[in-house]
């Protein structure tokens, strides 16, 4: 049987609306309309490195240039959201914490195992001194439990024993995140971080993997059983197939066929009503992304939605890197146009803009350059700095 065949360019309109990138980025970007907006993507990657501002505040800001981080931080005191991995890292939106107790006792398994190859010995035997000194005293960060222990010098990851049992602890859903200091996590126990009607709620193992493909395919709108795995990083790549093949029997989902610009067609799941939903044009406002902006992270979809290739110049063996590692995509309207190499210099006062890099085909005209800078002042702003400076050479 013939498949339906999607036109590339609505296959990009469907994956920018579903990640909030077709709209103008208006709106408080505080409050209800900032927690509407983590409900809407589900969740933000957290990210430690600050060239501009940190990941999750560049993601939030590319949808509302009136946010600004402190507004998170509101959300999360409110309990709207919580911290724990996708993924990655993640603040994820409140509503989906009572499916993750399916993820709490699977990597109570895994990473029990996994730490014990990565990290010393003996973090297992800390488990109740850690739990019980968070239970008499309160939240604690890193630097707080086992001050007696002699520290790793193997760097970031060599971590001692209590370190690790907090970490433990966490993946494993004893403890919460209750608010960070800087970028530094204070975890106290989860029945006091959470509150009771999420705590309380439960779900099958069947539900709670349901409602994780269900919930991957919608943000994604046309994706294969493996990127409804990756989405969450909360099922199985088999669970995924399972349910997409047992949803197709049930005519819930269709088979499709899906142009892309790598010029090969990619066979995806979709929902029949995708194809009759009216469709938004993106605007054509230059926005500045965080490398881990949800639209982006899967860098082999990125690749075959805009024939954008974010790392190749940095990893092909032996070749001069082309690009820093660390460089911010640029989108306007429904194309990545190019990449920018810029850094807010906290000590001066400054944001530094060191290069940028058009996509091939893509002409810089006055009025573009034009609306890049205006961009470029927006995150300016967003990073809290009051000058722009432009390298000589900044317009590869």
């Amino acid at each position: 049987m013939t498949l339906p065949l999607i036109p590339l360019p609505t296959v990009r309109t469907h994956h920018l609306m579903r990640h909030r990138l077709c709209e103008a980025p208006t709106g408080a970007g505080k409050g209800d309309d900032l927690h509407d907006l983590l409900q809407d993507l589900t969740f933000v990657q957290l990210d430690s490195i600050n060239t501009v501002a940190r990941a999750h505040h560049m993601i939030l800001h590319a949808r509302r240039t009136n946010y600004r981080p402190k507004a998170l931080d509101a959300v999360l005191a409110q309990r709207r959201g919580f911290e724990h991995w996708t993924h990655d890292a993640s603040v994820i939106d409140m509503a989906n914490f009572a499916h993750w107790k399916l993820k709490f006792a699977r990597d109570a398994v895994t990473i029990k195992a996994r730490y014990k190859n990565w990290h010393r010995d003996g973090f297992e035997q800390k488990f109740d001194t850690v739990l019980k000194q968070i239970s008499d005293h309160g939240a604690c960060c890193s630097s707080d439990v086992g001050t007696e222990e002699k520290k790793g010098s193997g760097g970031w990851w060599d971590w001692h024993p209590s370190k690790t049992a907090l970490e433990y602890l966490w993946r494993a859903g004893k403890l919460s995140v209750t608010h960070r200091q800087g970028f530094r996590k204070f975890y106290d126990l989860t029945e006091r971080v959470i509150p009771e009607q999420h705590l309380a709620a439960t779900f099958t193992p069947e539900e709670t993997i349901a409602h994780s493909c269900a919930t991957a395919l919608d943000k994604l709108a046309f994706a294969t059983s493996g990127e409804i795995a990756a989405f969450w990083d909360l099922v199985t790549p088999a669970e995924a197939k399972a349910w997409c093949v047992a949803e197709l029997a049930a005519k819930h989902l269709i088979e499709v066929e899906l142009e892309t610009a790598l010029g090969k067609p990619r066979r995806a799941f979709a929902r029949p009503e995708t194809l009759e939903m009216p469709l938004t044009a993106p605007t054509k406002r230059i926005r500045i992304l965080s490398p881990f902006d949800p639209a982006l992270r899967d860098r082999k979809r990125t690749e075959r939605l805009f024939g954008f290739h974010y790392r190749i110049e940095v990893f092909v063996p032996e070749a001069k890197r082309q690009y820093g590692y660390y460089v911010f995509p640029i989108l306007e309207g429904d194309r990545l146009i190019g990449r920018i190499d810029m850094k807010a210099d906290r000590a001066r006062d400054a944001m530094a803009v060191r290069a940028f890099w058009p996509e091939r085909g893509v002409r810089m005209g006055a009025g573009r350059i034009k609306a890049l800078t205006r961009a470029i002042e927006r995150s300016t702003r967003l990073a809290g700095v009051t000058d722009l400076e432009f390298a000589h050479d900044w317009l590869r």
